[in-house]
C-alpha cells in the first residue's frame, strides 16, 4: 500500500496524524522507507516536523538506525534543542541504556528544571529498573507540583497496586474521580480497589462505584460483573439485582 502512495497522500497521512496527535508507528515506518525518505527535500520546512515523527515510530518499532538518523538530522539543525535532547533520551531508554538516558534529561532539567516530561522520563527508568519505592517517592514528589496530571496519578496508582498497598492506590483513584467524575473506568478501578481489600465496610463502598460505573456506562460489563459480586447476603434487593446482572450480562454476550 504504502509503495503505491504519492508524496502528497504520505504527507497528508502523516499531518492528519499528527492533529490528531496518534500514530501508526509501522505505517510512518512503512511511508518513510517508501516515499518520503527519497524526497526529503520537497518537504520544506515540514522536513523537521517529519524527521521528529518518524524518530519516534522508529522507536516504537525498534529501528534505532532510522531513530538515529532523524536524530542526527535534527540535532544538526537544532544543535541546542530540548525537543532533539529527549528525542536522544528516549533513543537510549529504547535500548536500556539508562545511564545515558539520565544524563539527557537532567540536562533538559538544568536548562529548565520544570520539564514535566524529563521529570517522569526519569521516573518511567526508575520503573524501568525495578526500583518502586524511589519510583513512587519521586513520582510523590512530582505530583506536588503537577497536581492535575492524570496520567501520574493513574501510574502512581498501579505502582502502589504492584506493591499491595490498597490504601494509597485508592487515594489516587480518589483524587482522579474528583478532577474527572464522569469517567466510568475510574470509578470501577476505585471500586475494585476496595473489594479486593474486602470486609463489610469494602464491600458497600465497592458496590456503590460498581453501581455509579454502570450508570455511565451501561456497557461496562466488568463493572456490572463486579456489582454482581459486590451483592451482600443482607441485602434485600440481592435477588432482582442478580437477576438484572445476569440478564444484562447474557444480553451483551448474545449481542456480541
Amino acid at each position: 500500500m504504502a509503495q503505491q502512495m504519492s508524496l502528497t497522500e504520505a504527507r497528508t497521512i502523516l499531518k492528519k496524524f499528527r492533529d490528531e496527535q496518534t500514530r501508526d508507528s509501522h505505517l510512518i515506518i512503512n511511508l518513510w522507507n517508501s516515499v518520503l525518505m527519497d524526497n526529503c527535500h520537497k518537504l520544506g520546512d515540514e522536513l523537521w516536523l517529519v524527521y521528529e515523527q518518524v524518530c519516534a515510530a522508529a522507536l516504537d518499532c525498534q529501528r534505532f538506525d532510522t531513530a538515529e538518523l532523524c536524530i542526527q538530522a535534527l540535532d544538526n539543525k537544532f544543535p541546542k534543542s530540548i525537543r532533539v535532547r529527549r528525542l536522544k533520551g528516549m533513543l537510549y531508554e529504547a535500548r536500556e541504556e539508562y545511564t545515558d538516558a539520565e544524563e539527557e534529561y537532567n540536562s533538559i532539567l538544568e536548562k529548565d528544571e520544570t520539564n514535566m516530561y524529563a521529570k517522569k522520563r526519569k521516573i518511567a527508568i526508575l520503573k524501568a529498573r525495578q526500583k518502586i519505592s524511589e519510583a513512587i517517592h519521586s513520582l510523590n514528589d512530582y505530583l506536588k507540583s503537577f497536581m492535575t496530571d492524570y496520567e501520574a496519578w493513574n501510574e502512581l496508582c498501579d505502582l502502589y497496586l504492584s506493591q499491595l498497598d490498597y490504601n494509597n492506590a485508592a487515594f489516587c483513584l480518589e483524587e482522579l474521580i474528583m478532577y474527572n467524575p464522569h469517567n466510568h473506568l475510574y470509578h470501577q478501578k476505585y471500586a475494585e480497589i476496595r473489594y479486593t481489600q474486602g470486609g463489610n465496610e469494602n464491600i458497600e463502598l465497592a458496590r456503590t462505584y460498581f453501581a455509579q460505573a454502570v450508570k455511565l456506562n451501561p456497557n461496562n460489563l466488568r463493572a456490572l460483573y463486579g456489582f454482581f459480586l459486590s451483592q451482600q447476603p443482607e441485602s434485600q434487593l440481592k435477588e432482582t439485582k442478580v437477576i438484572e446482572c445476569i440478564e444484562k450480562l447474557l444480553d451483551s454476550l448474545q449481542a456480541n
